[in-house]
C-alpha cells in the first residue's frame, strides 16, 4: 500500500504541493514577456535620449551664428589738423577683429574697411582673405587717413575748432562658416564703428562699435 502511494505522487514536493508542467510553461512565458518589456523599455529610453542629444546638438553646435567684425584698440602715431584750411591727417595702428563664435572656422574673402567723415571717405585699409578659426578671433593693421581727396567742408572746420574729430569706420565681410567638415553656410559680417579723436591730446577719446 505504501509503495502504491509513493508511485501515485512521484512529483510531490516536500511541502506537499505538486507543480504541473503547465504551470512551469506559464512561468517561463511570463519571464520571457517581462524580459521583452524591459528590452523595449531600454530601447525606448535610448531613442528618447538620442532625440534629446540631437536636439541640443542642433540648437547649439550646429546653429550658425553671424561672425562679428570690430575695431580693436587704436594707438595714434600722428594726428595733425589745420582748422583754417580745413584739413587733417592721421596715422594709427589698430586691429580689425573678426570674432567667430561658431563651432567651425569662418573663411572670408578679401574686403576693405573704409573710414568716413560726414559721408566722405578719408581713407581705406585692405582686409586680406583669411580664416577665423573655431570659436576664435582673427586679429588682423596700420591705417593712414587724410583729407587730400576731400572737398572743402565747413563742418570739418567747426569740428577741428571744437577739438574733437569724429569718424566712422565701415566694412563688410562675406564668407562661409564650415561645420563638422560637411556643412557650409554663407554668412556676412558687417562693421560700423564710431571713433572720436581728441585733437588736443592726440588720442582716441572714444570708440564704439555696433
Amino acid at each position: 500500500m505504501s509503495d502504491r502511494t509513493n508511485q501515485a505522487y512521484p512529483l510531490a514536493l516536500a511541502n506537499g504541493y505538486t507543480r504541473s508542467d503547465g504551470e512551469s510553461l506559464v512561468s517561463e512565458d511570463e519571464l520571457k514577456r517581462q524580459k521583452r518589456m524591459k528590452l523595449f523599455m531600454y530601447i525606448g529610453i535610448f531613442i528618447v535620449f538620442q532625440i534629446i542629444v540631437m536636439t541640443v546638438f542642433g540648437l547649439t553646435v550646429m546653429k550658425v551664428k553671424t561672425p562679428k567684425v570690430r575695431l580693436g584698440e587704436i594707438n595714434v602715431q600722428s594726428l595733425n589738423s589745420v582748422p583754417a584750411t580745413p584739413s587733417f591727417d592721421t596715422s594709427f595702428t589698430t586691429q580689425i577683429r573678426v570674432k567667430n563664435t561658431n563651432w567651425g572656422p569662418y573663411k572670408f574673402d578679401a574686403s576693405t574697411a573704409t573710414f568716413v567723415y560726414q559721408g566722405v571717405a578719408v581713407g581705406q585699409v585692405s582686409i586680406p582673405k583669411s580664416k577665423a578659426g573655431m570659436r576664435s578671433t582673427k586679429k588682423i593693421i596700420s591705417v593712414s587717413l587724410n583729407t587730400d581727396g576731400m572737398p572743402s567742408s565747413s563742418t570739418l572746420g567747426s569740428a577741428l575748432n571744437s577739438g574733437i574729430l569724429t569718424l566712422t569706420s565701415q566694412a563688410k565681410l562675406t564668407g562661409k562658416v564650415e561645420l563638422m567638415l560637411i556643412m557650409k553656410k554663407k554668412k556676412s559680417a558687417a562693421m560700423d564703428c564710431t571713433i572720436a579723436f581728441d585733437l588736443t591730446t592726440k588720442t582716441v577719446k572714444s570708440l564704439q562699435c555696433k
